[in-house]
């Protein structure tokens, strides 16, 4: 232990200045501009069931996840046999995870087999004729696609939620393909749950040529094509006002994953925003290559299977640059650019459960938890002060100190306080003064022995601190495993006790020794009052 007092009392009062700075913006008033790259200016976050929010159970649709494996597995098989210069085959897909290979002569499905056998080790053969091979995703496979869909969608969704603005959002994927999400603060729910659930399926592709849309809306499409609309909505409503038909074809050039950037911009004849894409280098060369075969073709640009523009390519377009213009608003386009650099989700998601946490009731967990908070400091204080005097007075500064540390640290962290981490704070309260118990009762014994009030104080923190620390540290190891597993309100109360753990150690044994340091170095005292 540090012997210099001078010292000792430095440490102590940096402390609690330092404290008392990180909670000023919690508790009113503001810092001068100067120290804000320095020191936070946030006020201690609070949960979603203090400060409102929305309450959001998502499950993501996994079979769309293997569909769109399976789609992707049918571009690399007609990659593999052109390159291969084996035989081409026609691909259906009977069922989601299953694809139907036929050769068009007897007998060449089998060097297909052999290939596939060879380069995709993951699908297996359900049944095989000289004209027709039918393959399955393993079931292996199968998993560690769902795992993957979930992982990015909790990846995803994560990303595009940082972009919003959101603080200490909770997202957790739960059983059976569910996803957790709590967004503590959102006033506007209906953005949050567009930003949050839209796909953003971002696909180039190309329109075709001499075919009329409205000939064929109730009829027969040629093949490898699909219609797709172009939706208009009213600005203030944000109903469908007018639909424009598009043949595409179904095969799509490029999507949104070779995206580096996308940032709102502004039309300057008059004034229109749009999206400004920015692809990676990989994304580059195929958008050049992409547009250099297709000089004279209408692109469509489609998102979530939506139409935003089908321009016509006049010229090759090097540079990786692309723009997504409709007629949305400066809001509308800001959510887009956010959805677009976050990346698309793997599969659609579905709304299970939505609740939203009003501010009154988080107002009024606010209120009860502090109201809790002051009867437990309060009883605890008065019982110190009755039993152990003017030791318990003390023992009382460091229990203050130790709720004024707490609370700094939670600033500084920039942790979320939740209700059960009150309930956390006042576990902490109790546990505060339970060392300065030990102390005080192991000095009680010092001085029954016939030892001077210096001595026995000695004799006491030094006899106690092993036990101490013994105590205290079993219960941060068993608050770390809580946050390490436990879910959000658990983890909540982790935290709050792990951070008073730590706090109270310092107050009580460094804190409350320096107090009767002082005390004795003014006047040795012929006896303690304890």
């Amino acid at each position: 232990m540090i012997k210099s007092m001078k010292l000792r009392l430095l440490i102590v009062a940096a402390a609690i200045l330092l404290a008392c700075i990180y909670l000023i913006p919690t508790f009113g008033g503001a810092l001068p501009a100067w120290t804000r790259s320095l020191l936070p200016v946030e006020k201690i976050r609070l949960g979603l069931d203090l400060q409102g929010g929305i309450h959001l159970l998502m499950e993501v649709d996994v079979d769309e996840a293997v569909a769109a494996s399976a789609d992707r597995l049918s571009e690399e098989i007609v990659r593999l046999l052109e390159e291969r210069e084996l035989p081409k085959v026609g691909i259906r897909h009977p069922e989601t995870g299953m694809l139907e290979l036929s050769a068009a002569v007897t007998g060449e499905i089998d060097q297909v087999r052999a290939l596939l056998d060879t380069e995709l080790p993951a699908w297996e053969t359900v049944s095989s004729t000289d004209s027709l091979l039918v393959i399955r995703m393993s079931a292996d496979e199968r998993r560690r696609i769902e795992k993957l869909a979930i992982d990015q969608a909790v990846e995803t969704m994560r990303n595009r939620i940082d972009q919003f603005g959101v603080s200490e959002p909770e997202i957790r994927p739960q059983a059976d393909n569910r996803i957790l999400v709590q967004l503590p603060g959102i006033k506007d729910t209906r953005r949050a749950i567009d930003l949050i659930g839209k796909t953003a399926l971002l696909e180039f592709k190309l329109v075709r040529e001499g075919v009329d849309p409205r000939t064929l809306e109730n009829g027969a499409l040629p093949e490898g094509s699909e219609i797709l609309y172009q939706q208009e909505f009213d600005p203030e409503t944000r109903k469908v006002v007018r639909k424009v038909p598009y043949v595409v074809e179904d095969r799509t050039l490029m999507t949104g994953d070779y995206i580096a950037d996308a940032k709102v911009r502004f039309n300057s004849q008059f004034g229109d925003p749009y999206v400004a894409i920015d692809f990676n280098s990989q994304g580059a060369k195929l958008f050049d290559r992409l547009t250099a075969q297709h000089v004279k073709r209408r692109l469509a640009i489609i998102l979530d299977n939506n139409v935003y523009s089908a321009p016509v390519i006049q010229e090759r377009i090097a540079g990786g640059k692309a723009q997504v213009s409709g007629r949305f608003t400066a809001k509308e386009a800001r959510d887009l650019a956010i959805v677009l650099r976050a990346g698309a989700l793997p599969a659609p998601i579905r709304i299970l459960e939505k609740r939203a946490v009003g501010p009154s009731l988080g107002q009024d967990s606010i209120n009860k938890g502090m109201l809790s908070m002051l009867i437990g400091g309060a009883l605890v204080i008065i019982f110190m002060l009755v039993y152990y005097r003017y030791s318990g007075l003390v023992a009382n500064l460091a229990l203050v100190l130790n709720l004024l540390f707490i609370l700094s640290i939670l600033s500084l962290a920039k942790a979320t306080l939740t209700l059960p981490g009150i309930a956390g704070i006042v576990l902490t309260i109790g546990m505060a003064v339970d060392a300065n118990v030990l102390i005080f009762e192991r000095i009680k014994e010092e001085l029954r022995l016939g030892k001077t009030p210096l001595a026995a104080l000695d004799g006491g923190y030094g006899k106690a601190f092993l036990t101490i620390m013994d105590a205290n540290i079993t219960t941060l190891i068993a608050a770390i495993v809580l946050y390490q597993y436990g879910t959000g309100p658990i983890r909540g109360f982790a935290v709050t006790l792990s951070v008073g753990i730590l706090s109270s150690l310092f107050t009580a044994i460094f804190v409350t020794r320096l107090v009767f340091d002082l005390l004795m170095a003014r006047r040795a005292p012929a006896k303690l009052s304890i």
